[in-house]
């Protein structure tokens, strides 16, 4: 499934009431771990596709949610299941990170393919 981008008018829709799993990525242009961040969501959002949706909202555009959810730095990394906040992964961390994360909470997780949590 690829990366859909959400604003405040649309994140309930897209991530509140979803049926899948959602990994939310907060993030704005100007950040440089943002941006180091960006291929291991890129590689979380293929690998995990038949089971995880990903999506990124900006936080200059999109203040009000990122005000709700406390966003004080970014990247923030925030694992949604059932409409609930279940985790929260701050800064460019290493894939290996956000892999444990997500085997931590998505029970028989049935992966597209094999992961190497090393990329």
């Amino acid at each position: 499934m690829a990366i859909s981008q959400v604003v405040d008018s649309s994140f309930h829709e897209e991530v509140i009431k979803s049926t899948q799993p959602v990994l939310v990525d907060f993030w704005a242009p100007w950040c440089g771990p943002c941006r180091m961040l960006a291929p291991v969501i890129n590689d979380i959002a293929q690998d995990y596709r038949t089971v995880l949706k990903v999506v990124k909202i900006n936080t200059d555009d999109n203040p009000t949610i990122a005000t709700e959810y406390g966003i004080r730095s970014i990247p923030t990394v925030m694992l949604f299941l059932e409409g609930k906040k279940v985790d929260t992964v701050v800064g460019a961390v290493h894939k290996l990170t956000l892999v444990n994360t997500l085997d931590k909470h998505i029970k028989n997780i049935k992966k597209t393919n094999k992961i190497n949590p090393y990329d």
